[in-house]
Order: structure tokens, then sequence, then C-alpha cells
């Protein structure tokens, strides 16, 4: 599936899908560098067209939500000078954004994008079939192990012994 003429490494896309709000999206930085453009200009056309960006295809994350995710990524000088938190695109908000970019690059870039999210989603879609089946063998196990560790509390239990009276 994949495209040896790819302009951007696919783990390069990959690695900048995140999970925000249970939604899987991309960040207006990461795009932005994607699409060879400044993050500023990025979101310039997005505000020229806000229309084609409703509440499910694009949302600013909160202070707190930027926070957490500064604090998982070593790389906040990236991000340590902006005055607004980041925007989050999802698959569709992505998709959108060609059309407001409108160039060469931002075609291609896109195509290869949607082609990360598919992927993603197969992945994610075995692992979603694999894990009942890990969830009933946790649950087979568990109560035959509950036996085992209770045998070993009992063992492990100090021994209760007769007391003797000291004294008169």
């Amino acid at each position: 599936m994949g495209n040896e003429n790819s302009i951007i490494p696919v783990e390069r896309i990959e690695g900048s899908i995140l999970l925000i709000r249970g939604q899987k999206v991309m960040l207006d930085a990461d795009l932005a560098e994607l699409y060879g453009v400044k993050t500023k200009v990025l979101l310039q056309a997005v505000k020229r067209n806000i229309e084609r960006f409703p509440a499910d295809f694009m949302f600013q994350l909160t202070r707190d939500e930027f926070k957490i995710l500064r604090s998982h990524f070593v790389t906040s000088s990236e991000w340590g000078g902006r005055r607004y938190q980041p925007y989050a695109f999802t698959e569709q908000g992505i998709a959108m954004l060609s059309s407001v970019l409108n160039s060469t690059r931002a075609i291609q870039v896109n195509i290869e994008i949607m082609r990360a999210f598919v992927k993603l989603r197969r992945i994610l879609s075995s692992n979603a079939e694999l894990a009942p089946k890990l969830e009933a063998l946790e649950k087979k196990y568990d109560a035959k192990f509950r036996v085992v560790f209770d045998a070993i509390r009992q063992l492990m239990a100090p021994p209760k012994t007769k007391r003797h009276r000291i004294g008169f």
C-alpha cells in the first residue's frame, strides 16, 4: 500500500496522529510542517474558510489538554512561544485542508495523510478483534489463579497458636 515516491515518510505522519477527546487528530503545527507552510499561514487559510471546519472537523485544545500534551513531549520548545492553544484537525478536517491550501504539495501531503489514517484504522480494527479474546482469557485465568493466590495467602499467614497466660 505504501508509495515509494512519497514526499513524507509515513512514520512521520503516523507519529503526528494523536488521540485527543477520543478522536484521532493532528495538530496545526504538525500539519503546517508537513504542508511546508508556517502555522500562522495554515490557520489564516482555515479562518478565511471557517464555514468548512465545523467542530467535528477542527477544535481548539483547552489549556489543560495543551499542558498535558506538552508534558508528554520533551520538544516543548517547538510550542513554547505560542500565545494560544493549538488547533486539532480530525481526518475530515485534514481532508478539507487540501481545498483551502490549494497547492500541489497540499494535495500530495493529504493523500499520504489519508493513507496513514486508513492504515491506522486497519491496525486498530485488528486490535479490536483481539481485545475480546484477550479479555475472555484474562477472566478465565483470573478465576483459576484466584484459588492459587488464596492458597498462597493462607500459607503466608502467621500460624494461629494457643496463648498461654503469663502470671497467676
